[in-house]
């Protein structure tokens, strides 16, 4: 397979040389890096090309290197089931970068390309509908990003008197960042690793 994934992917390159930026086979599976502006045309050419057939778009995702200049990767998997082989496109973007759209070549794109906008805050030209997806409609933020605080910024609750939902900052008593770290078996009759703690606290 890995041979296959070699050829397929020297094939490509040679193909498409304006749009590959680095390939490589890792563990039996190709990854190619994408220019950003290439990335529409790439994925149609991935589809109709005979050799390749990747009609399945399988996920669309993000990663966040907040060291990078180039801060985020919009990973791409898709699937030819007519040649049983699967292929990662990655594009590297910074946070103000607008990433093509690829709904017009895969309508599955569509929330995939959504969820992305509301985990990673990165924009996507074309697409016909980019709004959030699973955060609600005023969230702050964008979560998945490293520098996202595990708290949040705000926090909602229903308001009793208003009879409608409100946000408030997000506000961390004292007592909340105590952190009791015994086992919590303590006091069984038999001993875990972690026991002797309360022992040891207990003297």
């Amino acid at each position: 397979m890995s041979s296959e994934m070699q050829e397929l992917g020297g094939y490509i390159e040679a193909k498409r040389p304006e749009c590959i930026v680095t390939w490589e086979v890792t563990q039996g599976e190709l990854t190619m890096q994408v220019a950003p502006a290439n990335i529409r045309g790439l994925v149609e050419w991935l589809r109709d090309e005979p050799t390749c057939r990747f009609t399945t778009l399988i996920d669309i995702t993000a990663v966040d290197y907040p060291q990078r200049a180039k801060r985020f990767d919009v990973v791409y998997h898709f699937l030819s089931m007519h040649q049983n082989h699967r292929i990662r496109l990655k594009v590297a973007a910074r946070e103000e970068d607008i990433v093509p759209s690829i709904t017009s070549v895969h309508p599955s794109a569509d929330w995939f390309e959504r969820e992305v906008f509301d985990m990673f805050g990165l924009l996507f030209s074309g697409h016909p509908d980019l709004r959030r997806i699973l955060t609600d409609y005023g969230f702050r933020g964008h979560p998945l990003r490293k520098d996202f605080p595990t708290t949040g910024y705000v926090e909602v609750r229903y308001d009793e008197e208003q009879k409608r939902v409100i946000y408030e900052p997000v506000s961390l008593v004292q007592e909340y960042r105590q952190f009791d770290f015994m086992s919590p078996w303590e006091g069984a009759e038999y001993v875990l690793p972690g026991d002797e703690k309360a022992e040891e606290g207990a003297k």
